[in-house]
């Protein structure tokens, strides 16, 4: 019988801790941590997400500021204000919500924050600083993987873990992750032009699947006793529902789980972690600031 690795509540066991870390800030008369975010256009998701990050800064007890722009903001515009809260000594940590409109370069908006408020940890300074093992801000998805692999207790060392997708959101900056001393994994990134997929991701002891197409993992690819994180996150049709649609993640879960020693499902697996990450990664930057 498989465990489900349950990152709802794994995320509000974490809120509580960063609640009372920030308790603790506000009674010695520190600064309490401030997370802002820019949302560019309407973006269903993306929405979601930011309304949710707001929610989380109220119930830590972080300051929290989003800021709007219409989908026809120009690329100028948005980095101006990016400038404006790198210069911002109120704003500890803020994100720029991706995915932004197909006129906006999204590189070079990542390449404007400021390294030491990079609250997803995109900016490449910080990704360097992942790759060399230093302090830094974490990417927030793998951030949130391992932490919930951690808090399971399952084993890595010496475990063959194979990540699918080689994104430099989630794939590649999770393989470097779980790679490292203290993790120490044995990792394979498969992707969309690797050879016989399917008998690399059976060999598997942990596998990471973060491809972004709906049960891409079928039972068949999965070896009794594994560990699945499944990353995915898509909207598909489900004329059933209220919405119209459903969140479908990248493993068929229903055949899958049965095979499994840990899974996770979706929604409620990775999503919820992604967003505590954000609120470590602004806390990191406080007590880092503080001494």
């Amino acid at each position: 019988m498989y465990t489900l690795i349950d990152g709802k509540k794994t995320a509000a066991d974490i809120r509580r801790e960063i609640a009372a870390e920030v308790a603790d800030i506000r009674k010695s008369g520190g600064r309490v941590p401030h997370l802002a975010a820019i949302l560019v256009g309407n973006n269903p998701s993306s929405e979601t997400y930011v309304a949710n990050k707001v929610k989380d800064c109220e119930e830590v007890g972080f300051g929290s500021t989003l800021i709007r722009f219409d989908e026809k903001t120009g690329e100028k515009a948005l980095i101006e204000k990016i400038r404006e809260l790198n210069e911002d000594d109120s704003v500890d940590g803020f994100i720029v919500q991706l995915p932004l409109p197909a006129h906006i370069s999204e590189e070079r908006v990542i390449e404007a924050i400021d390294p030491e408020k990079d609250a997803d940890g995109f900016h490449p300074v910080n990704i360097g600083r992942m790759v060399i093992g230093a302090p830094g801000f974490l990417p927030a998805t793998p951030y949130g993987i391992v932490e919930l692999i951690k808090r399971y207790n399952i084993t890595t060392s010496g475990s063959n873990c194979v990540v699918i997708g080689r994104s430099n959101i989630v794939g590649r900056p999770v393989s470097i992750l779980l790679s490292r001393k203290g993790m120490d994994a044995t990792v394979t990134v498969v992707h969309s032009r690797t050879r016989n997929i399917g008998e690399i991701v059976k060999s598997a002891d942990i596998i990471i699947a973060a491809i972004g197409s709906p049960d891409f993992v079928k039972a068949d690819m999965v070896k009794e006793g594994a560990v699945v994180i499944d990353v995915g996150t898509t909207r598909i049709a489900a004329p059933d529902t209220k919405s119209g649609w459903r969140l479908a993640g990248d493993v068929d879960f229903g055949n899958v789980a049965p095979r499994c020693s840990y899974i996770t499902p979706v929604p409620g697996g990775v999503g919820p972690m992604t967003r505590v990450s954000l609120l470590k990664n602004t806390l990191f930057a406080v007590t880092r600031r503080e001494g």
